[in-house]
């Protein structure tokens, strides 16, 4: 399983349950289409964590690379009916970043003959 972290704070204005609800569409959306395996939003609790890591935490899970390849570019094709989902959610958010981690070890590791 590969994890797509997103980081981000909300716009100055914006709902959080506004930001909440199209975020769930837009997710949802993209599991219904094969696209993406689950997802997740989560809510800094007390205020507790550092503030390069945002507001708001999401995580979607993909089984492979290649799932989140072609999650990739079907909204890279900037197409309906993902292009209103990804702008929904996009507009309402600043201070983003991302990352990619994988479970470890991974399925493929065989141990014993590594160099290093």
């Amino acid at each position: 399983m590969d994890l797509y972290h997103v980081w981000c704070n909300l716009k100055p204005g914006v709902k959080d349950t506004d930001f909440t609800d199209k975020a769930t569409a837009y997710f949802e959306h993209l599991e219904a289409e094969g696209l993406i395996a689950g997802h997740r939003i989560m809510r800094r609790k007390l205020g507790l964590g550092p503030p390069e890591l945002r507001e708001f935490h999401i995580l979607l899970e993909v089984a492979d690379m290649a799932q989140l390849d072609r999650a990739f570019n079907q909204v890279a094709s900037r197409s309906e009916p993902v292009e209103s989902f990804h702008h929904a959610v996009n507009s309402l958010v600043t201070d983003v970043f991302f990352a990619l981690y994988r479970d470890f070890p991974d399925p493929v590791r065989q141990r014993g003959e590594e160099k290093f």
